[in-house]
């Protein structure tokens, strides 16, 4: 075995890791409001949500081969790595690749630990501009693409960012003030358990979309790491196995439950009765498909978060809490430029050290980080038995984010 298929190995592991971390990091985007609102139990939420995103990463792979062209000029437009980074059997694209990955699950950890909803996918963009930054120079990013169309990180990543969340507050505010209005005088009753029924397909729904959307990225990342080493060379198909594999990784981390991202989705930024869940979660799916289909790297959670605030925004007397929501907002700010901090630190040591050993070293950095973002957040555990505890009675949750 040379030292470049051991790094790959590697990038493989790492990357099914991220696709683990993205699973868990977004269960909240989909199940936060379901659980909040009793519509689903809490274990059942999960293995709904983890089935479905399995089902979803196998639905589409059509932009997976050249997902990574959104933010780094890594690849040419067919999905083919960049010549000059396949010198040495494509060593400077694994180091890359590997120190952009070690940055977006140390950053999905991280906001995982505080409890504050992220984007996985703008954790990943910054850890791979970071890494690509320090590699190759500001020259490898992909700022604004040619001009001709919004593209590159700012029209593709940032511009989004504003907008989704904006346009998703708009509708799930818009939608929860005419489902009350239409249903005065109804039963609470009737109108509650019909809702609740109606949230369980539209979580369902937005469930579908993230493993469409969110799995194809690490697809890509594997496929173009295999393309490199020339372990793969059909650019206009994924490996079976690396469909599976990450369609799997992303199930299993979904099933595991993100259950302190949930409580703060869930309880922390509203009150969530069903008829703002049902709001919220429809709101959700549809701005994610729509902004899918144009194409935009949309970040499911940006929308999630928005489509709630809008549902509290929309009732009448409902209870918005402010701080929580400018804490989420201002960890929206920052994900990328922490996530590049930290891919290009990766690769910087991996550089220095270099070869087989560098790789060694960030994968050990990686895992000694998550071991200990583990263990400190069983000092203060959040499950399935206290999601849905009043806001405030958890302590581990007024001090995480505190």
């Amino acid at each position: 075995m040379t030292e470049t298929t051991v790094v790959l190995v590697l990038v493989i592991v790492t990357a099914l890791g991220f696709d683990f971390t993205n699973g868990f990091h977004d269960t909240a985007n989909a199940m936060a409001t379901s659980i909040a609102t009793k519509a689903l139990r809490p274990k059942v939420a999960v293995l709904l949500s983890g089935i479905l995103n399995l089902v979803g990463a196998f639905l589409s792979v059509e932009v997976a081969l050249t997902v990574t062209n959104a933010v780094v000029k890594i690849q040419n437009s067919n999905g083919t790595p960049k010549a000059e980074l396949l010198e040495g059997g494509g060593s400077a694209l694994l180091l890359i690749v590997l120190a952009g990955l070690v940055g977006g699950i140390a950053w999905n950890l991280l906001t995982w630990l505080l409890g504050l909803p992220s984007s996985s996918s703008h954790a990943l963009f910054g850890g791979l501009a970071g890494a690509t930054i320090a590699g190759l120079g500001w020259a490898g990013v992909n700022w604004n693409g040619n001009g001709t169309k919004l593209d590159g990180l700012v029209g593709k990543v940032l511009l989004p960012a504003v907008m989704s969340p904006t346009i998703a507050a708009i509708v799930a505010a818009a939608g929860t003030w005419l489902i009350y209005k239409v249903t005065i005088g109804v039963a609470q009753r009737f109108t509650e358990n019909g809702f609740r029924w109606g949230q369980i397909g539209s979580a369902s729904l937005v469930s579908l979309a993230h493993g469409t959307n969110d799995a194809q990225k690490t697809m890509g990342v594997i496929t173009l790491a295999l393309i490199a080493t020339g372990d793969w060379a059909d650019t206009e198909s994924i490996p079976f196995w690396v469909k599976a594999a990450c369609a799997l990784s992303i199930a299993l981390g979904t099933y595991l439950g993100g259950w302190r991202i949930i409580r703060t989705l869930g309880k922390g930024l509203v009150e969530i009765a069903p008829p703002q869940g049902l709001a919220a979660e429809s709101a959700s799916a549809a701005v994610i498909l729509v902004s899918s289909h144009l194409g935009f790297a949309l970040s499911t959670t940006h929308v999630a978060t928005g489509s709630i605030l809008g549902s509290g925004l929309g009732r009448p007397g409902a209870i918005v809490r402010w701080p929580v929501a400018g804490r989420m907002v201002l960890a929206w700010l920052i994900t990328l430029p922490a996530a590049a901090v930290v891919g290009a630190t990766m690769w910087w040591i991996g550089h220095a050290i270099g070869g087989l050993a560098g790789a060694i070293v960030i994968f050990l950095i990686l895992l000694a980080l998550a071991a200990y973002m583990y263990w400190h957040s069983r000092r203060s555990p959040v499950d399935h038995n206290n999601v849905n505890d009043e806001w405030g009675t958890t302590p581990e949750l007024a001090e995480a984010v505190r």
